[in-house]
């Protein structure tokens, strides 16, 4: 177990502890609590990359400490009304479809080992920023209209082509 292990294994723990302020309406602890797991995740990438610290168990939890914590804001943010369904319906469908894919393929003795594509990096951006946005906001109490709905036309807009980029090249690995 590595020192980076262990600050991703924090950064899960602090999941249900966001969802649960989110829920409360305790915006300023939601959003310190997700800036702290951002931080979290640079740190236990730093010390990774720096130190060699790098370790299978890593590669596989650090990414799920991620979507665990993104999906889980999307969902909760949409559950107390903060944002529309659709967005948060998106941005968890996108990531189901992956995943089914992956598992999918696996079960068809056709594996398919899927790196970040480069639209896949710039839709986490826009999904981290905007979740950070979107709770920054509310803790601060900035009425950020315009800017909200611009960073949502955004991640929407990427988590749609993300998706319809993972699917062509799922397609495609299928289809050979």
């Amino acid at each position: 177990m590595t020192l980076p292990n262990l600050i991703t294994i924090a950064r899960l723990i602090l999941v249900p502890v966001v969802i649960a302020m989110i829920g409360s309406g305790q915006w300023l602890a939601a959003f310190v609590l997700f800036a702290v797991a951002g931080l979290s995740d640079a740190v236990d990438g730093f010390l990774a990359r720096r130190f060699g610290l790098h370790s299978e168990l890593g590669a596989y939890l650090d990414p799920l400490a991620d979507k665990a914590l993104l999906i889980s804001i999307y969902v909760s943010l949409a559950v107390v009304g903060v944002l529309p369904a659709w967005v948060a319906i998106l941005v968890v469908f996108r990531d189901i479809m992956i995943l089914m894919a992956i598992v999918l393929s696996w079960l068809m003795a056709r594996p398919l080992a899927i790196r970040p594509l480069w639209v896949s990096k710039m839709t986490t951006v826009a999904q981290i920023g905007f979740a950070g946005l979107v709770l920054g906001a509310r803790a601060l109490g900035l009425d950020l209209a315009v800017v909200h709905d611009l960073a949502l036309a955004a991640v929407a807009l990427l988590t749609l082509l993300s998706a319809g980029a993972y699917l062509a090249l799922w397609l495609r690995h299928m289809a050979t």
